[in-house]
């Protein structure tokens, strides 16, 4: 029996792709062709049995089976599906495993800590949407001491990406180490919060994403997630 025809963003997702927001962005981008022609409409219906589908020349299959990982992301790696230069990419470290792989969110190159990394599209939609209202803790350590004005200063929030950013809690863990958690997802906001609060970063990682901690996982290693860490994100 032929499976029913989806949504074009829908299918990327549910192949392991990437999320559906990025799948769309790659479908408005060009990069995606139903039976040679190219198509720009998310919403486009199709059938991953009988319609041929290229992402970047290659083949999409059908869905896949589910898989999700916990990662301490190293430093120096960079959380993309497309290769710069010589950069090395977070999925270099599942370069063995047969499944296309995506972060769900990213952490910018010099942070290290959790990340999700999945070919769940879905799931990854339900992490990254505001709806789900997820915070998340980031460990800062710093080259001076802090004091009540720089947590003050960061408490205040910043603005970033035109937008009035406020920290949903600060708290000073010891002489030059803060935890800071956010909600909004901006580009590098834990950094600028706290470099514009006059503070010079030495280490910044996260450490937790909803109720779901790093734990005792060494950098650049990752272990399969339970239902129970899935369940843990939304608590």
């Amino acid at each position: 029996m032929i499976e029913e025809k989806k949504r074009l963003s829908k299918t990327l997702s549910a192949a392991g792709v990437a999320s559906r927001r990025a799948c769309e962005e790659l479908i408005f981008q060009g990069r995606v062709k139903v039976n040679g022609t190219v198509v720009l409409l998310p919403q486009t219906m199709v059938c991953s049995e009988t319609d041929e589908i290229l992402v970047d020349g290659q083949r999409i299959r059908g869905e896949e089976d589910k898989v999700y990982f916990i990662l301490n992301k190293p430093h120096g790696f960079i959380c993309s599906n497309t290769r710069i230069g010589s950069k090395k990419l977070v999925l270099d470290l599942f370069a063995g495993l047969p499944y296309r792989l995506f972060t769900v969110g990213r952490l910018d190159r010099d942070t290290t800590g959790l990340i999700i990394v999945t070919n769940d599209g879905h799931f990854a939609n339900r992490v990254i949407h505001p709806s789900s209202n997820i915070t998340k803790e980031y460990l800062v350590k710093t080259s001076q001491e802090i004091t009540d004005v720089h947590l003050k200063a960061i408490s205040k929030g910043s603005r970033i990406e035109n937008v009035h950013i406020r920290p949903v809690r600060v708290v000073k863990v010891r002489k030059g180490t803060l935890k800071v958690s956010v909600k909004e997802g901006k580009k590098r906001e834990v950094r600028l919060l706290v470099q514009n609060a006059g503070l010079e970063i030495l280490e910044l990682s996260r450490i937790r994403i909803g109720g779901l901690p790093l734990g005792p996982l060494s950098e650049g290693l990752y272990r399969e997630m339970t239902d129970a860490d899935k369940e843990m994100i939304f608590k």
